[in-house]
């Protein structure tokens, strides 16, 4: 019965926050706006089984830069920091979770479109230079937390031209003996679905969410401050 009821529990949970989006928001100002997105993420993470562990200062603004393992992943770091997202634009399709991303500050970037691409970095320069906190998945896709894949450097640009702070953070998604778990892994060809039944049917899941100090940008290169950048979480999910 775990599955089934942790899954009934997640979509009731969506539709209320839904809900809550569509009728309540307007009339939120920005404060309540991300002490709601805080609170509802770490609702989710509960209803799905996950306890949430976090570790480190949150940054009060700038560009965080953290590994990619499951779609479970931003709500993790809202959980956290409450962050406006760049997402693959398939996510804004997602029943319910998309319309909810939509909703919540998320640039989406359309895949093999250089003009995507650039209003993406134009809008997160924006975004960085008025003081706001946005988060990347710099590898560009999800790994089943086993390594962290090559970064992507083209997003780091707009931090460097804003002389905005970076925030290396680390996801890992541990079981109940204290091991890594693939069960939130979203990856080769799993449906949403699928990943959600995988995280459902897991017990004692366990996500840590580790903050490191923040990366000075200014005056550097894209791709030496992206090298820098996955050193620095790479060798932290090794230690």
């Amino acid at each position: 019965m775990r599955i089934p009821l942790r899954l009934l529990g997640a979509a009731l949970h969506l539709l209320g926050g839904a809900l809550m989006v569509a009728l309540l928001s307007p009339f939120w100002s920005e404060a309540h706006r991300q002490r709601f997105k805080q609170a509802w993420s770490r609702g989710l993470l509960r209803v799905l089984g996950i306890q949430a562990r976090y570790r480190g200062l949150p940054p009060t603004s700038g560009l965080i830069v953290a590994n990619h393992i499951s779609f479970v992943d931003i709500f993790a770091l809202n959980g956290a920091m409450p962050a406006g997202f760049v997402s693959k634009d398939e996510v804004a399709h997602w029943p319910l979770i998309g319309w909810l991303c939509r909703h919540a500050d998320t640039l989406f970037l359309e895949r093999g479109s250089r003009a995507a691409a650039q209003r993406a970095r134009e809008n997160l320069v924006q975004r960085l230079a008025a003081g706001k906190r946005v988060a990347v998945f710099p590898e560009g896709t999800t790994s089943r937390g086993d390594t962290v894949l090559p970064f992507h450097s083209a997003l780091l640009q707009a931090a460097i031209d804003t002389g905005t702070p970076v925030t290396p953070v680390t996801l890992r998604y541990l079981d109940q003996e204290g091991n890594r778990s693939e069960a939130p892994a979203y990856v080769d060809d799993m449906t949403l679905l699928q990943c959600l039944c995988s995280i459902a049917a897991s017990r004692g899941l366990v996500v840590e969410v580790a903050v490191l100090p923040a990366q000075a940008s200014t005056g550097l290169d894209r791709r030496h401050l992206s090298a820098h950048l996955h050193r620095t979480i790479s060798h932290h999910l090794s230690n």
